[in-house]
């Protein structure tokens, strides 16, 4: 495990070395805030209501700055475009020859990569915007423990979903295309845009069982106190399942991946 641990503390301070680059992603950061909360004042005002749906203004500004804070941690286009580069340059290869696993080394450069986002974008980016528009506090402490959990696996899913489009480039011979793929997908199932208490049905239900679901919608509805404790205890269980089933998918074809290089390489 030690290997794997000088993986993500590389991966951290290698992204240390663009400084002048943290400047430009959290004046990003806040554009994009900034206008995901005016988008849902001015929805607002055009009802000429504070609460539409049971769920008030104040509500949707601290869902726009969790989802920017959710979303915002992990890069699932760095994961597939590290498995891209890979496989153009042929270093995927030596790593058939390491006593060390190709996916685990993605996960602990994540980690890294997903510390330095926490600490010099997302964190700032929140505070500000929460100084600036108010942010509601969780909706209780057992709330704010679960967000905390929900957050942690919402990062396993969203790896695991991003490494599974990755590996699919063995096949194509190209991740080109593949992050939008898995992008669109993201915004429209994940929640980040529009929470799914305001799809139509059975759209809204569709999309409460997809596992984009636990990396947004989830997280932040619980924060919000959406949900009651049981359905909070079973949609966690239904979360680690997901996991699971992705973590397993991973394995398997990065399995495939190995056979396919060793035949096609000799």
């Amino acid at each position: 495990m030690s290997a794997y641990f000088a993986f993500a503390r590389s991966s951290f301070h290698s992204q240390l070395a663009y400084r002048n680059e943290v400047w430009a992603n959290v004046f990003g950061k806040l554009v994009q805030v900034f206008a995901r909360v005016a988008i849902w004042q001015a929805a607002y005002a055009g009802v000429g209501a504070i609460v539409v749906e049971g769920v008030s203004l104040q509500q949707m500004v601290t869902y726009a700055l969790l989802g920017g804070a959710v979303m915002g941690a992990t890069r699932p286009e760095r994961i597939i475009g590290e498995i891209g580069r890979s496989l153009k340059t042929g270093d995927v290869a030596i790593w058939l020859l390491k006593p060390l696993s190709y996916p685990l080394y993605l996960f602990a450069n994540e980690c890294g990569s997903f510390l330095y986002r926490l600490a010099t974008q997302v964190i700032p980016t929140v505070a500000f915007t929460a100084l600036f528009y108010g942010m509601l506090p969780p909706a209780s402490l057992f709330h704010a423990v679960m967000f905390i959990a929900f957050w942690a696996l919402s990062f396993a899913l969203l790896f695991l979903i991003s490494a599974l489009f990755g590996l699919v480039a063995f096949w194509l011979m190209t991740s080109f295309s593949l992050d939008w793929i898995l992008g669109a997908l993201l915004q429209l199932f994940s929640g980040v845009l529009v929470p799914f208490w305001f799809f139509p049905e059975p759209l809204a239900t569709i999309a409460r069982h997809l596992p984009f679901a636990w990396i947004v919608y989830y997280p932040n509805a619980v924060y919000l106190g959406r949900l009651s404790t049981p359905e909070i205890w079973l949609h966690l269980g239904l979360g680690l399942g997901w996991a699971a089933l992705f973590l397993a998918g991973v394995l398997w074809l990065w399995r495939c991946a190995s056979s396919r290089i060793t035949v096609q390489g000799g």
